[in-house]
């Protein structure tokens, strides 16, 4: 609203000032003509210079998260783990249009879990989806400078899943059992405090590492009692098992402090360009939003962009996931109090130095709720 109103004034004093001068000209006509054909020549130039430095100050972000200048900044963002329902609102956000309304351009790349913070530290990439407890053990692990600034999830998506025919019914079933993990995974390193608050013995588990892609096939097989998936995986895992109605056991029953898939990026870029960070998140969001509300529509987005995706899961995947992504703050909110609750959960689990702090891991400036933070 600032920038035509600048330009009204720089054209009106411009404008009285040529007046000015043709009114303070000689009593001769040829004098007066002359002063006025000096002022309107001296005028035009300045005129327009003003205008340019005027409209080069237009150029910028608008409070509802648009570009209002012709400049594209691209971006890479790598997804959570491959290309799966869950992460679908990212094309959702790119088919409407959301990034390029922001003046972004967005390079979508399929992410593995365990590198995504590495892209982001390394300049691989500027943001990307990871698992917020996951993300703490990369950043510690690797001294991995960067930050989150919007939780999609706002608990956790981790739970063990077995079939119906197995004898795992609940949590305390697990004790004695072998459990197929990823790589790397949190759950390993948090599974005491969960076993501890679910109400059994820890140390009768077997782990088992296998990868993300192997593990629905690994539990169809019977290679293993359970499997670690995100809660939203039930429908690939279904599919794998051949449409068995699952046994499922959803971590955020005992730990509700955690939060799942989060939007991360690197420390050196909110340093160096918060407005883009702060125009990507809001389209990001933009599309979540969509996704959650048209699940349908969102899946079908996806499957235009990756033509393997299976659009029948991906819906279900979303709507699993609706209700993990609902908090009283809105879509995407970090609160400060929930982060230290879970650092000190993974504080307790002694994964982490106890001098992290909340700080540390997010730039709650940058979080949608940011007006809402005490």
């Amino acid at each position: 609203m600032l920038c035509p109103i600048m330009i009204g004034v720089i054209v009106s004093d411009l404008t009285r000032d040529r007046r000015t001068a043709v009114t303070h000209a000689g009593s001769s006509k040829g004098q007066s003509s002359m002063q006025f054909f000096r002022a309107r020549t001296l005028a035009a130039p300045v005129l327009a210079a003003a205008l340019l430095v005027a409209s080069a100050g237009c150029s910028s972000s608008k409070s509802d998260g648009t570009q209002s200048s012709g400049k594209m900044d691209k971006v890479t963002y790598v997804t959570a783990f491959g290309n799966f329902g869950r992460d679908s609102f990212v094309w959702e956000a790119k088919e409407k249009g959301y990034f390029k309304q922001a003046g972004i351009d967005v390079q979508v790349v399929p992410g593995n879990g365990a590198d995504n913070g590495k892209d982001l530290a390394t300049g691989k990439a500027q943001f990307a989806i990871i698992d917020f407890a996951s993300a703490v053990l990369q950043m510690t692990k690797s001294k991995l400078d960067i930050r989150a600034v919007a939780a999609i999830n706002q608990t956790s998506l981790m739970a063990f899943m077995a079939l119906p025919g197995s004898s795992v019914k609940s949590p305390q079933d697990l004790a004695g059992k072998k459990i197929a993990i990823q790589p790397g995974g949190v759950e390993q390193t948090l599974f005491p405090s969960y076993a501890k608050l679910a109400g059994f013995d820890p140390s009768h588990v077997q782990f088992v590492t296998s990868s993300p892609a192997t593990l629905p096939q690994e539990l169809a097989q019977h290679q293993v009692d359970a499997i670690s998936q995100f809660v939203v995986g039930v429908p690939t895992v279904e599919t794998a098992t051949k449409n068995q109605s699952l046994t499922v056991l959803p971590w955020s029953k005992y730990i509700g402090d955690l939060y799942g898939n989060t939007l991360f990026t690197s420390q050196s870029l909110i340093q160096k360009n918060p407005g883009l960070v702060t125009r990507f998140e809001t389209a990001l969001l933009k599309g979540l939003n969509d996704s959650l509300n048209d699940p349908a529509g969102a899946a079908k987005a996806l499957q235009k962009n990756v033509p393997t995706a299976n659009v029948a899961n991906a819906e279900a995947e979303l709507k699993l996931m609706k209700q993990y992504c609902q908090g009283p703050d809105g879509l995407g909110a970090l609160d400060q109090s929930q982060v230290a609750k879970m650092v000190g959960i993974l504080q307790a689990s002694g994964a982490v130095s106890a001098q992290l702090t909340p700080d540390d891991l997010a730039d709650f400036k940058l979080a949608p709720n940011a007006d809402k933070q005490s």
